[in-house]
């Protein structure tokens, strides 16, 4: 109450209130991870820590990052007709290189843009950042690497397995390197 008399009104505890200070930004995945994700494989990535006092790409928990993949815009092409089977975008990880959907793209003479130039609205994929910390690259466990996508037929050593997957994006020196990574968990909102 305050000192005129009038009631003091109090912030209602609703959850669509609560997450209008969320804040949304792109992420990048190749195919390969976003088949991860979209198998249910895939709970956390790894990013490099930039600067001095570094800053975290996803934010904090309860962010989202929509997914910013290998995409074409069909709009045109007459292949978008059957909007409702189809959709307008085509993804990537969807069809796999030699596969007979990617040749018959070839055929049509379309061709795949890189994810770094995905717009917000050819997006198909949310992730709600659920941790966020900084570690040491070599400090990852067994278990936080099959949480990295891990497929099953890499289980015995999904450490290695995941050594390998970095030096294929990073360069082969960049593991001994153990430079300091962004973890972050996420879970795929739906």
């Amino acid at each position: 109450m305050k000192r005129d008399g009038t009631k003091v009104q109090q912030m209602p505890n609703n959850p669509e209130l609560l997450t209008q200070t969320r804040k949304e930004r792109p992420i990048l995945f190749n195919s390969e991870m976003v088949n991860a994700i979209l198998d249910g494989r895939k709970a956390v990535t790894r990013r490099i820590a930039k600067g001095i006092i570094p800053k975290s790409p996803a934010g904090k928990p309860g962010d989202i990052l929509w997914v910013r993949e290998t995409w074409m815009d069909l709009l045109g092409t007459g292949i978008d007709g059957d909007a409702v089977h189809r959709g307008r975008y085509a993804y990537g990880a969807e069809c796999l290189p030699g596969s007979f959907s990617d040749e018959a793209r070839k055929d049509f003479g379309l061709k795949w843009k890189p994810s770094i130039h995905m717009p917000r609205e050819a997006c198909r994929l949310r992730l709600k950042v659920t941790d966020v910390r900084l570690e040491r690259l070599q400090d990852i466990s067994a278990e936080e690497a099959r949480a990295e996508g891990c497929p099953t037929a890499s289980q015995k050593d999904p450490v290695g397995w995941y050594r390998s997957l970095w030096q294929s994006i990073h360069g082969h020196a960049s593991w001994d390197a153990d430079p300091s990574v962004w973890v972050i968990h996420f879970e795929v909102v739906r």
